[in-house]
């Protein structure tokens, strides 16, 4: 089953879904992994209702790190808010289907760390946010 989620991993770091930058935007937020050097910037689109209606991406970043991200924006369409900042890591996890050890923890957990924040309101992020 490994296989499988590898497989998926590496198709969405190459062809990611959600890859770009909106504009305009209502949210956004940047942080960066200080570990390994991923930086990632998340911008979201909300309706009357506080409800995601088109999420994008960018920056540089490993696989883990890029493909995960790719896959949240995909799994949060239409989620709202409030439903963004119930997220937790092991939603993520559950995303990208595979054991990590605590580097590559890091790095899977960013794109939720720098949404939540993003949806918090905050001006720097925190890792509490991914707890």
């Amino acid at each position: 089953m490994d296989d499988f989620y590898r497989e998926i991993i590496i198709d969405r770091y190459q062809n990611p879904h959600f890859r770009g930058e909106l504009d305009p935007h209502d949210i956004t937020f940047e942080d960066s992994n200080p570990l390994c050097g991923d930086e990632l910037r998340i911008d979201v689109r909300i309706n009357g209702e506080k409800k995601i209606v088109d999420a994008r991406f960018s920056g540089r970043g490993c696989a883990i790190s890029l493909a995960s991200a790719d896959l949240l924006l995909e799994y949060v369409q239409g989620k709202s808010i409030e439903e963004v900042k119930a997220l937790s890591k092991d939603d993520v996890l559950d995303l990208l289907g595979i054991e990590l050890g605590p580097v590559r923890l890091k790095c899977a957990l960013l794109s939720l760390k720098v949404l939540k924040a993003g949806a918090y309101g905050l001006v720097e992020a925190s890792d509490e946010l991914v707890e």
